[in-house]
């Protein structure tokens, strides 16, 4: 009899996940203007996990204020934030899920006001800003928030750091040919254009020994830019540094046309999962029990990151599991009477 993966448990460090499907980091806009919580996220995130999930990632949480996409993003970039993102974090525990937090910096996709900064001077289009090129020292500044982040995030409980290097934001954009023209150390060839990543998850492993993953956008969809196959040596530097898992989303760091189905992006996860001998996450489109069983039963990846089905449905592992013909005990007992 076939064995069902999706509600195994699944060992990451330290940590256990009582199931693989996983809450993808989703943008909110709802922190008040100086990055502090709200009581709609202790709602937001509190109702998925009471309905079940393994893992919840919280939303893009800035490490700098410059470096958030809206003003009305969630903060980590002080020390004032912290009591807020332990309230989210014991909402989670309550319920019996574990929570990570997405470490972000917009780079030249802020739209904040003030200085904004990417590895080249050239805007995302004509909507946006075009950033100033960062220095060394801005550089250094930014590794230090991302430092400084980790460390705040441990304090405030979370079980899992994700570093948010995918879908044109400041990480994804030193990747990136396409937006990385630098004739420096941190840019040029692959081992170069990687350097801002590495630097940053030696900083963070320097501050926190948990379980780390890195959100990454496999594919450009654009001529001359990175795909997957490109992140198989992305991926075994990183797994060298101690990150435990990449998280396999694509697009967004130049305009593109992307034909988007379901389960689009799962051949990216597999790509890299076999090239790198890494654990991976898969996303995109994934909407029903039998789509996210398929894709652990045929080995293209080792979590389920659910982003709008999960907005659609925060109880959607119980309908998973009755698609799937398996138990599912509720968080709360009085939700018997209706499950």
């Amino acid at each position: 009899m076939l064995v069902v993966k999706l509600f195994a448990s699944y060992q990451v460090r330290n940590v256990t996940l009582k199931n693989r499907i996983v809450m993808a980091p989703m943008c909110t806009y709802e922190a008040n203007s100086d990055g502090t919580v709200q009581p709609f996220h202790l709602t937001h995130y509190g109702s998925r996990a009471v309905g079940g999930v393994g893992l919840m990632i919280t939303e893009a949480t800035a490490i700098l204020p410059e470096g958030r996409i809206s003003v009305n993003d969630l903060g980590i970039w002080d020390d004032q934030h912290i009591e807020g993102q332990r309230q989210i974090v014991e909402q989670a525990h309550a319920y019996g899920a574990k929570i990570a937090i997405q470490l972000a910096h917009a780079g030249r996709k802020a739209t904040v006001d003030g200085r904004i900064v990417a590895p080249t001077a050239l805007a995302f289009n004509e909507n946006y800003r075009t950033p100033e090129e960062m220095t060394l020292e801005d550089i250094d500044i930014v590794v230090q928030g991302f430092a400084n982040a980790a460390r705040r995030a441990q304090q405030a409980g979370f079980d899992v750091l994700e570093i948010h290097a995918a879908h044109g934001y400041l990480v994804n954009t030193f990747l990136s040919p396409l937006t990385n023209k630098r004739t420096d150390d941190y840019g040029g060839n692959a081992e170069n254009r990687y350097r801002l990543l590495r630097n940053i998850i030696d900083a963070i492993r320097a501050k926190w020994d948990g379980p780390l993953f890195v959100r990454i956008s496999a594919h450009d969809y654009t001529e001359g830019g990175l795909v997957p196959e490109d992140f198989i040596q992305f991926a075994r530097w990183m797994t060298s540094q101690g990150v435990d898992l990449i998280d396999v989303s694509s697009g967004a760091v130049v305009p593109a046309t992307i034909n988007a189905y379901p389960l689009y992006q799962v051949p990216f996860a597999k790509t890299i999962k076999e090239g790198a001998n890494v654990e991976v996450g898969a996303v995109g489109l994934i909407t029903t029990g039998q789509e996210a069983e398929q894709v652990l039963q045929d080995g293209s990846a080792d979590l389920i990151i659910i982003g709008r089905e999960l907005l659609r449905d925060p109880y959607f592992p119980y309908r998973a599991a009755k698609q799937l013909g398996v138990p599912f005990e509720p968080t709360v007992a009085v939700y018997k009477r209706g499950w």
